[in-house]
């Protein structure tokens, strides 16, 4: 069992009282007769919602979530406050959706469940889990309210798993059971801390390496195999290579220059599914500096130590011939094997 429900208790020491959705809802002044004089108040104004009273009651007609409020009942003439409710309108619930999976095989599992549709009050869940006949202990995560954590009775077990959560709340409950076997739950978290980095002289290549998901027990008795895809970002087709017991990988076909986006799954060798991709790195191969043409500048004549800037330039010689300027724009040929 994981308890999730918050205690039935209000502000101010009033009454919680839970009313369906698109309903009518009648709110009584404490203990007062039936046709006692009464003023009814919502957080401390007129009740202005489509309404009527009887006698000490008040009806609320065709309520919605605006109709939430604290209601107090006051004793004609004196204005003596006799009763408080906090009400609170919502719907019951719904057959929850439950997954289960195992990211610290063979340790255990975790099973998680949600409501597709909201309830707007308090809902409790009730989680039991069988295998073999045999009920198991739960454990409720200690931060997802939603999840509960399950040691595997034994490893290897062909018998399966019966999971049941029952979503309940004042206004009614519903529930969903699941049935697996173990070998079709593990699911390894995704490999951590992926680094790329860009292999010096090398303008094809890129080191990858990665470890082992920390969440995973023992990954020298129940060894991982990893599934690496990588990119250039001018391009949308992923290249993959899986490999084998092995967190490092080289790739040697990378384009130069281009910036690469690289992720990496983990599995479980034999049974399971893929993990989730890790959080891509980016990287880019390693890139030569661009060559300089070099130039002299013996046609230039000597800068002028002493420069005035309101002196007039020399006159010009009847045989004087301009000087002509070479190009300094260096030719680069491009080495990228793209062309765009």
């Amino acid at each position: 069992f994981c308890p999730t429900f918050p205690a039935p208790l209000s502000s101010l020491g009033a009454s919680i009282q839970y009313e369906r959705m698109d309903g009518d809802v009648t709110m009584r002044c404490g203990s007062l007769d039936s046709d006692a004089s009464v003023t009814w108040k919502v957080n401390g104004t007129d009740v202005k919602a489509h309404h009527r009273e009887e006698g000490s009651r008040l009806i609320l007609m065709e309520v919605d979530l605006s109709n939430n409020g604290l209601y107090s009942c006051f004793q004609n003439p004196n204005g003596e406050r006799r009763d408080q409710i906090n009400l609170r309108i919502g719907t019951s619930p719904r057959e929850p959706t439950v997954t289960c999976r195992s990211n610290t095989y063979p340790k255990g599992f975790y099973c998680s469940w949600h409501l597709q549709h909201p309830t707007s009050i308090p809902t409790d869940f009730d989680v039991t889990v069988l295998h073999n006949q045999e009920s198991l202990e739960v454990t409720r995560d200690v931060v997802h309210k939603n999840r509960c954590h399950v040691l595997f009775p034994e490893v290897f077990s062909s018998y399966p798993y019966r999971v049941n959560v029952t979503a309940v709340n004042a206004l009614g409950k519903a529930s969903t059971t699941i049935t697996f076997e173990e070998i079709n739950i593990v699911k390894p978290d995704p490999p951590e801390r992926v680094v790329a980095t860009p292999i010096p002289s090398n303008v094809r290549r890129l080191e990858v390496t990665w470890n082992s998901p920390s969440t995973w027990p023992d990954v020298e008795i129940f060894p991982l195999k990893y599934f690496l895809r990588y990119r250039p970002l001018i391009r949308d087709q992923w290249q993959h290579v899986e490999l084998t017991d092995s967190t490092a990988h080289t790739i040697t076909d990378a384009y130069a220059g281009k910036e690469y986006i690289i992720q990496v799954a983990a599995k479980d060798m034999e049974i399971g599914t893929w993990s989730d991709w890790s959080v891509a790195v980016h990287a880019t191969p390693w890139m030569d500096k661009p060559q300089q043409i070099p130039f002299t500048t013996d046609t230039y004549p000597n800068p002028d130590p002493n420069p005035n800037p309101n002196r007039s330039p020399p006159p010009l010689s009847r045989n004087h011939s301009s000087v002509r300027t070479p190009n300094l724009t260096p030719t680069l040929t491009p080495t990228d094997p793209l062309h765009h």
